[in-house]
């Protein structure tokens, strides 16, 4: 190695490009072991770089890390040449020996020999002077570093130690914890078993407490049965004792009349011993004795007679007191068993009221001892408490001394960072500012709607919530917080009210909060408003559940919102939502930011001074651009971003896959023909599929009828809207009521209009939960033709429906019900037919019933005889119908059940009546009473929430062929799909 530095040329006798050579060879090394804060001195004395130089590789921002600035240091040598390199190479000779030797493979050596000569002599001293006093500084900081660390390093000994012996007693507490929980374990144990043999002991002295009051009661039953058969034991005794007596008084008048016989023939054989002559004096005696006889005999005959009444009336006497006295003996005997029971009673009821003190004298024991355990169980809480207090601040203290000597060993160590390269710092970007959220104005700061204070600029305002981006970690928050955030926008906003679709407030009434329809979030408002029936169109509408369907933020637009439909376009239904689908460029509604697919939540503004909220959620498209139209002022629009919905309701659009966002069925309440221009034809009580409540723009929809089996659309048409057919329905009702002359068809046509509508009113007065009812303001509100709605609001032309799929055999109700009671039994005699029989039910089972609506209908409410849903039930689950000899009142019971009957209604008249003269006969029914009830009935059908199947009376002309006809028509209701419609009376 030596030989090879001998021979190798002197550095200043080398060519530029060969000393570029070296340094490029050893770029990397350089750019990463110099800094150029160290070297630029020398380079400066050198004069290979200037002052802007150094500046711009000191301070230049492009120069994010220290390779960067040395490698710019070598680019701007590399320009100086062969002096540059000189330079560079002397420097690292004195400053980086290492990386000198490293790059030319000669020793650094000091002499003045060795320097290239781009410094003068002096200059070269001075600054090696400087250079040595430099590093003399820097060894001592050095040397006066290494000494406190070594004092750091004894203390962190001497913490070191002290931490061990803080360890060994931790594990010698550990292990004294583990045997204390070891302990404590065996303990609980012990208590558990304890428990457990406590819980036995109580199981056991229960139910020997239970076997002691069954005993005590078979007790008492018995003395009761056997002090009621010693009081008829008594009553038998005397019953014996009166008929024995009775007994004894037959055999002495027997004796008397035996006596009077035999005296009777002693005469008898005196007489017959007499002579002749005696004989003939007796004769002549006889005869006058006779004459004296007869007079006499009519005496005695009537002393006889009399004698024999007063006789019977004696005996009569006698006999009736005898009755009174065994009565009185009776009621004595009664009395005594009941006096006895009154002393028995009395003695259970003092037993009774001692178990009763003793019970409330262990009750207030055991509530004591309760009392004493909560309060030593709030004593060791308090403990408890205090103990994880001092847990809590031990470990804050711990936690502060970490983190000061952490910052106190940080600090010394940028200062011993710091002191290196004091005079020269590196440059570092800029902080830059911590992003902060500012809070947007919320639309509820403006307390009026007065268009004089707002303007475009000022009122184009956006309040949003939950606006941290999407991520794994806030989708999770807001999966917890979901409710309670939905909850704070709704209160705070005055927001989607789901109970009331329209809602006026008024600044004049006061508001009254028990009778407010809102829910709980409106009763932060004003107590000077007051809530109001809204003039809302009657369009067909679902019922909106009670939950939230919020599953995305929600931003509360607030702008200039007149002629709104001028400004933003929308589709959508009741089904998917209604959306933003355009929205005007330059319009106060751009300017805000709204954009296509966001979906309207709400809308709310002030008419006439009075604040309107519509909640447009679920809104059919009609309700929506009705809503919108409204609106003539400033207005808060509530939106919810759902793109995804918005385009797949595009695509669906697109593929002809549906014709709008509407999809709802409803009844038809009334018979409309068709005709050429694509009119659908229905007919009453006909169920339809409206698809399309916008089709065009005079007030029609589009609808189709739907397949009795199966949810599946028939044949399509436009159908009139809800306000077109409430007129219909009015002139149909008219012409029904005022007929007109060129009607002349008698009876037959008077019959048909009776069955060309069906009358469906709601018999509520603020709402209907289906429809919506109108009020016109200053005949504003006019359909197409011009005219102003009919005010009839509770007028139904169509009525809301949802479909049931029954899984089993529906029970069966035959009407008129005095017809029914004649068919039920053969019916039920018939094969997957059963006749729902009524149960006897005890007192407590018919009130618990009663109270939860099981009983359908009650036959005696003496004996609780009464009709069940768990009856119906059980013979449904046997897959039979269940034939229920019941009326119209247990229909609505039955649906609250979920059970959905097959009602047939069998048309009756005169002529088909005689055909089951007989059968009425059987059941004691007239015709008369049958006609009476069907004629009664019949009304009552059309006010049912379901379809019903009637038999004509010339589909039938016998009682066998009435019962295959009623099978058939059941057979036929249980494949049809049941359609049931809301309670609206």
């Amino acid at each position: 190695m030596a030989e090879s530095v001998l021979n190798t040329p002197d550095l200043k006798d080398l060519e530029e490009e060969e000393l570029w050579d070296l340094i490029n060879d050893n770029r990397h090394a350089i750019s990463l072991g110099v800094r150029p804060c160290v070297l630029i001195p020398y380079l400066r004395q050198a004069r290979v770089l200037t002052d802007l130089d150094e500046d711009e590789i000191l301070t230049c921002l492009n120069f994010t890390n220290r390779g960067m600035k040395t490698s710019h240091m070598l680019d701007l040598l590399h320009v100086q040449g062969h002096n540059g390199a000189m330079a560079l190479l002397e420097s690292l000779m004195i400053h980086y020996p290492t990386l000198y030797t490293r790059i030319t493979g000669r020793e650094p050596s000091i002499e003045p020999s060795g320097f290239s000569g781009l410094i003068n002599y002096n200059e070269l001293t001075e600054y090696l002077v400087h250079a040595v006093s430099s590093m003399q500084t820097e060894l001592q900081v050095a040397r006066h570093e290494a000494l406190r660390l070594q004092g750091r390093c004894c203390q962190l000994e001497g913490k070191l130690e002290q931490a061990q012996q803080n360890n060994e007693e931790l594990s010698q507490m550990q292990g004294e914890h583990a045997r204390l929980r070891s302990h404590l374990d065996d303990l609980n144990r012990e208590l558990l078993k304890l428990k457990d043999e406590k819980c036995d002991i109580y199981v056991r002295y229960t139910t020997a407490l239970e076997e002691k009051s069954a005993t005590i009661v078979r007790n008492r039953d018995l003395q009761l049965e056997i002090s009621q058969l010693q009081h008829e034991l008594k009553k038998a005794r005397k019953e014996t004792d009166f008929e024995r007596q009775r007994s004894l008084k037959n055999p002495t008048d027997t004796q008397k009349l035996k006596d009077e016989l035999n005296a009777v023939r002693a005469k008898l054989l005196e007489t017959e011993t007499l002579f002749p002559v005696q004989q003939d004096i007796l004769v002549h005696d006889l005869k006058e004795v006779e004459n004296r006889r007869s007079e006499l005999a009519e005496e005695v005959s009537r002393l006889s007679e009399e004698n024999i009444r007063l006789q019977q009336e004696k005996e009569e006497l006698l006999e009736e007191k005898d009755c009174l006295a065994l009565e009185v003996e009776k009621l004595t005997v009664d009395c005594e068993m009941y006096q006895h029971r009154s002393t028995l009673f009395h003695s259970q009821l003092e037993e009774i009221q001692a178990e009763r003190d003793r019970a409330y004298l262990s009750r207030d024991g055991a509530q004591a001892q309760i009392a004493r355990s909560l309060a030593e169980k709030d004593v060791l809480r308090g403990q408890l408490m205090e103990l994880q207090a001092r847990v809590f601040a031990m470990n804050a203290c711990s936690k502060q001394r970490e983190r000061r000597e952490k910052s106190r060993d940080r600090k010394l160590s940028c200062d011993s960072s710091r002191g290196s390269c004091s005079e020269f710092p590196p440059s570092s970007p800029p902080a830059r500012r911590q992003l902060c959220r500012l809070n947007a104005i919320l639309p509820e700061s403006f307390n009026s709607f007065d268009a004089c204070e707002f303007n475009d600029e000022a009122i184009c305002s956006i309040s949003s919530n939950q606006v941290e981006p999407p991520c794994s970690e806030s989708l999770r928050r807001r999966g917890f917080a979901s409710r309670s955030d939905v909850e704070d926008i709704y209160s705070s906003q005055d927001s989607l009210s789901f109970d009331h679709d329209y809602v006026f407030i008024s600044k004049g009434d006061s508001f009254d909060e028990s009778k407010s329809p809102l829910p709980c979030s409106t009763s932060r408002r004003s107590p000077n408003d007051s809530v109001l029936r809204a003039s809302a169109p009657p369009f067909l509408m679902r019922s909106r559940p009670q939950a939230l369907r919020i599953t995305g933020r929600v931003l509360t637009v607030f702008f200039q919102g007149e002629m709104l439909l001028n400004q933003i376009q929308v589709t959508g239904g009741n089904k998917t939502g209604v959306f933003v689908h355009h929205v005007t460029e330059g319009s106060s509604a751009h300017n805000t930011g709204i954009s296509p697919g966001s979906q309207i939540l709400q809308l709310r503004y002030e008419r006439e001074q009075r604040a309107v909220i519509m909640v447009i959620e679920d809104t059919t498209l009609e309700e929506a651009l009705w809503a919108l139209g409204q609106v003539q002022g400033p207005c808060n629009i509530t939106l919810r971003p759902s793109q995804d919905a918005y385009e797949n309701l595009l695509q669906q659009l697109k593929n002809g896959e549906v014709m709008s966002g509407d999809s709802f069925y409803i009844r038809v309440n009334m018979t409309m023909p068709g005709d050429a221009a694509g009119t659908l034809a229905v007919k009453c009580n006909d169920i339809v599929h409206v698809t399309d409540t916008h089709h065009s723009n005079d007030g029609s929809w589009w609808a189709s009828h739907v397949h009795p089996c199966h949810l599946e659309d028939l044949k399509s048409g436009a159908l009139p809207n809800y306000y077109r057919a409430q007129r219909l329905l009015i002139r149909t009702l008219e012409d029904m009521t005022y007929p007109r002359k060129a009607q002349r068809k008698g009876k037959t046509l008077a019959h048909e209009k009776q069955r060309a509508a069906r009358i469906v009113i709601t018999g509520q007065q603020s709402r209907n939960p289906l429809w919506v009812s109108v009020e016109d303001d200053n005949n504003t509100a006019q359909d197409s033709d011009g005219c102003v709605p009919s005010r009839c609001v509770t007028l139904m032309p169509y009525t809301l429906v949802s479909p049931r799929f029954p899984p089993i055999c529906r029970p069966v109700v035959l009407l008129p019900t005095l017809l029914g009671r004649v068919l039920h039994k053969r019916l039920a005699e018939q094969e997957g037919y059963q006749l729902c029989e009524p149960e006897l039910l005890m007192a407590s089972d018919h009130a618990i019933q009663m109270q939860k609506g099981e009983i359908l209908e009650e036959c005696d409410s003496k004996t609780h005889l009464c009709y069940t849903l768990q009856g119906v039930e059980k013979i449904m689950k046997r897959g039979t119908h269940c034939v229920l000899p019941l009326g119209l009142d247990c229909v609505r019971r039955l649906h609250r059940a979920e059970i959905f009957p097959i009602i047939i209604y069998i048309m009756s008249t005169e002529r088909s009546l005689r055909r089951l003269r007989h059968k009425l006969r059987q059941n004691v029914l007239t015709e008369s009473q049958v006609l009476e009830c069907s004629c009664s009935e019949e009304p009552l059908l059309d006010k049912l929430p379901c379809l019903y199947q009637s038999i004509p009376p010339e589909s039938w002309h016998d009682s066998a062929t009435l019962i295959d006809t009623l099978k058939m028509v059941a057979s036929e209701e249980q494949q049809k799909i049941v359609w049931v419609e809301s309670d609206t009376w």
